[in-house]
């Protein structure tokens, strides 16, 4: 499914727009799997800009229907005392993950609270022990906090990226202080704290 030939290809370009201030080498090898172009990527992603900001644009969990279709999977939530609801789209980029929003609920208008990249339901994750196993694009926001109890989010440096800060052990078992930065989800960065071993 397409709204004015914006699809899953072009979204899943908006996807790699974000992430190529981390690591252009992964973004360009991503899209020439898609068969497109840096160009095309910055134009995806204008025009992605564009739709959501036209007071036409449907808003909230139909933004995104518009665009990838009914989600695969539809699911209930709890959110602390909010009845919230989960749905998430398959994408072939990243087959072994699935883009979800989380919606609020519904007798306050379902508004969309997040949106981003978690381990498909089934999928192996990664195991994640110290430093070392915390590679970009291997991992997603829960399986790190899951991994490094005691992890605090933060806000990201800009929309749709997302900061952990975390104690993990390094190769030679220090403890280290970190933080991890995540575009749509995905891990992007990590890096050390000076002064936080």
């Amino acid at each position: 499914m397409a709204i004015n030939g914006f699809g899953a290809a072009e979204f899943q370009l908006v996807l790699l727009r974000r992430m190529a201030d981390y690591h252009p080498d992964l973004v360009e090898d991503a899209v020439r799997r898609l068969g497109a172009t840096r160009a095309s990527m910055r134009e995806a992603n204008k025009r992605w800009q564009a739709m959501v900001r036209a007071p036409r644009f449907p808003r909230g969990a139909a933004r995104y229907t518009a665009v990838l279709g009914p989600a695969d999977t539809g699911a209930a939530r709890r959110i602390g005392d909010l009845a919230c609801t989960v749905r998430q789209w398959a994408l072939p980029l990243w087959p072994e993950l699935r883009f979800e929003i989380l919606l609020g609920p519904a007798e306050i208008g379902a508004p969309l609270l997040n949106e981003w990249l978690v381990r498909a339901p089934g999928a192996p994750a990664p195991e994640l022990r110290t430093l070392a196993d915390l590679a970009p694009w291997s991992c997603v926001v829960g399986e790190v906090g899951a991994a490094f109890p005691g992890a605090v989010p933060r806000e990201g440096s800009a929309p749709t990226r997302f900061r952990l800060d975390f104690r993990a052990p390094d190769a030679d078992g220090r403890m280290c202080s970190c933080e991890a930065d995540f575009t749509w989800g995905l891990l992007q960065e990590v890096r050390t704290v000076e002064g936080g071993g």
